[in-house]
């Protein structure tokens, strides 16, 4: 008995692992290529040519290629065998590098660009999914002024409707606070403070503002002007263009002054009654008068 049980646990041992091997490499024949998820966000400057690429992976090992624009609606793809769909439109094309991979080409790239892409480009053992967010570089407008206040200097660092907000620091370890403001159509501002003790010597004082629309940073020094005098400045130019035009107005009344003077002399209102006239009544008056003074003279005969 003890031997017939000891056969049996060897045979039930044996067809469990034959039925796990199977099972495993079912499961190994079914399971689904691994996906890569990925995600990004990406700057570009107004104007340029934007190239966005799925992955790393050529058309050798590409199976096919979806970009979904969601902004848009619409969807560029194109699969290994040639076949391409287009519903944008819009310029957009997939293209291929030297080495045969696949990117999404955006010609004369500008806000109307600017959104969330979706790629989906499955390959041989796997997948890549990618979300990127294409985002508009505008270049801010810098400025920098020094103010006092009280016993205190504070020197002021601003970088003016950029997009995005840019980045600034001083070349001072001091005590500086900056504040950043958004406006509706999507632009920032940033303006930073620097509080310096009195009497500190600014001439040397630098804000170093950092974009993505620059390859480095750029350095502004202080200014000439200051943010009191931007009234004046408003006030020169509205005085220089009432001037401008009381100087049209004054030429096109020289001009027009001649014309008007022709017309409250026209002659045609004053015009004697013309000579003709007269000499044709006067022949018939002087006919008159003789017929009559004949008729008087035979009136006094029969008298």
């Amino acid at each position: 008995m003890w031997i017939y049980a000891a056969v049996f646990l060897l045979l039930s041992g044996a067809w469990s692992d034959d039925q796990g091997t199977n099972q495993s490499t079912v499961n190994s024949i079914t399971s689904p290529p691994p996906k890569v998820y990925e995600s990004r966000i990406l700057y570009f400057n107004n104007g340029n040519d934007v190239n966005l690429t799925c992955g790393n992976k050529t058309w050798k090992e590409t199976i096919y290629v979806i970009w979904n624009i969601t902004f848009k609606d619409c969807r560029i793809s194109l699969d290994d065998k040639g076949q391409s769909r287009d519903s944008c439109e819009d310029g957009k094309s997939l293209q291929n590098t030297s080495n045969f991979q696949p990117y999404l080409h955006i010609p004369n790239f500008s806000h109307a660009d600017e959104g969330i892409y979706k790629c989906e480009s499955p390959y041989t053992g796997g997948a890549k999914n990618v979300l990127i967010k294409v985002i508009t570089t505008v270049s801010p407008n810098l400025s920098m002024w020094v103010e006092p206040n009280g016993n205190e200097t504070v020197a002021f660092c601003k970088a003016e409707r950029g997009k995005p907000a840019a980045n600034i620091s001083w070349n001072r370890a001091e005590n500086s606070s900056s504040e950043e403001t958004r406006e509706s159509n999507g632009f920032f501002t940033v303006e930073s403070r620097l509080v310096l003790p009195e009497g500190t010597d600014t001439e040397g004082l630098r804000c170093l503002v950092r974009h993505p629309c620059w390859e480095g940073e750029k350095t502004v020094g202080r200014q000439e002007h200051r943010k009191g005098n931007v009234p004046w400045l408003c006030f020169l130019i509205v005085v220089v263009i009432t001037l401008l035009l009381a100087g049209f107005l004054f030429i096109a009344l020289k001009k027009l002054r001649p014309l008007w003077q022709c017309q409250q002399s026209d002659p045609s209102s004053s015009k004697s009654p013309p000579m003709e006239d007269v000499e044709e009544v006067e022949p018939y008056a002087s006919y008159v008068q003789r017929v009559n003074s004949i008729y008087n003279s035979s009136a006094d005969l029969f008298t």
